[in-house]
């Protein structure tokens, strides 16, 4: 993919207006209040290392109170023999993954943070299998997850991942090995989206890595690039004529732009200029607008893979300073 947005100058300061509904803040609210009265004790259960096949680490299979009180599995990965409370990184993953095997969350953990990785709902048909199912059915919709529940934001899909993604961090917090004043987000992609949505919507957080984040300016996305998911979008409103004010109603709610609006974590974020998925001008509209301590990485030359191991070296280097 050759350079297809903005050139870097009109990026660094592209600030589009916000198209907020004006309930977003008791709409977040009243979703968070009535998952937290539905919620239960995580559970956590050691994994015998002959089963996850690492022994530098302790892991625990999770499992949590989601949205409506529905189970969400993660991983628990900790360094071993680490004396006191651990920070901890809160991972979310990308579109169509789940969270996969434990041994393939060992990258934190070497450099001393426990990691939980948040298994997404009704996903795990990519590279990492998935372990939750999304007992909530939908309106018809196009195939994936982006247009399921599209026809109310009550409805909408994402709704009940970025209330997961609050109520994951909530978990982390209730190991007893974990220090709950130094726990962090990251993600990238679905995962970057969530870890912006949760960067708004979570307490107390430590610090955000927030890369290329889907679901930010989506007006704009379905508009510049064909690229699923945002693909799904347009093939949904193809065939429901009409139904595009509707559509973008409900997106509003998810919107990243509205979330960063409101998130007061120190972050950093990342984007590669050549990303047909998750566009340059998207991810620096929720950049511009995030209302906290920030930074970029800038990948001039890298699509939807970012910065790969040199960027997860940044912010490996940004959660040791953060401590």
């Amino acid at each position: 993919m050759a350079h297809f947005d903005l050139p870097l100058s009109a990026l660094e300061t592209f600030r589009p207006d916000r198209d907020e509904p004006a309930d977003f803040d008791a709409f977040w609210a009243d979703t968070l209040a009535e998952a937290r009265g539905l919620a239960w004790e995580p559970r956590f259960s050691p994994v015998d290392p002959v089963d996850s096949g690492v022994t530098g680490v302790d892991v625990d299979d999770v499992e949590f109170a989601g949205f409506g009180g529905h189970p969400i599995r993660a991983w628990l990965v900790r360094p071993r023999g680490v004396d006191g409370p651990l920070p901890c990184v809160v991972q979310y993953i990308g579109y169509n993954s789940g969270r996969g095997l434990a041994h393939q969350h060992t990258l934190l953990p070497t450099a001393g943070f426990a990691v939980l990785v948040m298994d997404t709902r009704g996903q795990g048909s990519g590279a990492l299998p998935g372990a939750t199912p999304d007992p909530v059915g939908s309106a018809p919709h196009t195939a994936g997850r982006l247009t399921d529940g599209i026809d109310d934001p009550a409805h909408a899909y994402y709704r009940r991942v970025f209330c997961d993604a609050v109520l994951a961090i909530d978990a982390a917090r209730a190991h007893p090995a974990i220090d709950g004043a130094r726990v962090s987000v990251w993600g990238g992609s679905q995962g970057g989206g969530i870890a912006l949505a949760a960067a708004a919507l979570g307490d107390g957080l430590r610090f955000a890595a927030i890369d290329f984040p889907f679901l930010s300016g989506i007006r704009r996305a379905v508009s510049i690039t064909d690229a699923a998911p945002y693909r799904e979008l347009v093939t949904y409103l193809q065939i429901r004529r009409g139904d595009e004010e509707q559509v973008f109603r409900t997106l509003s709610y998810l919107d990243g732009v509205n979330f960063a609006a409101r998130a007061r974590v120190p972050a950093l974020f990342s984007v590669g200029l050549m990303d047909a998925v998750c566009p340059p001008s998207t991810v620096f509209a929720a950049y511009n607008h995030y209302a906290g301590e920030k930074g970029i990485r800038v990948y001039p030359y890298n699509g939807h893979e970012g910065g790969g191991p040199v960027h997860q070296r940044e912010v490996l280097r940004a959660l040791a300073a953060r401590g």
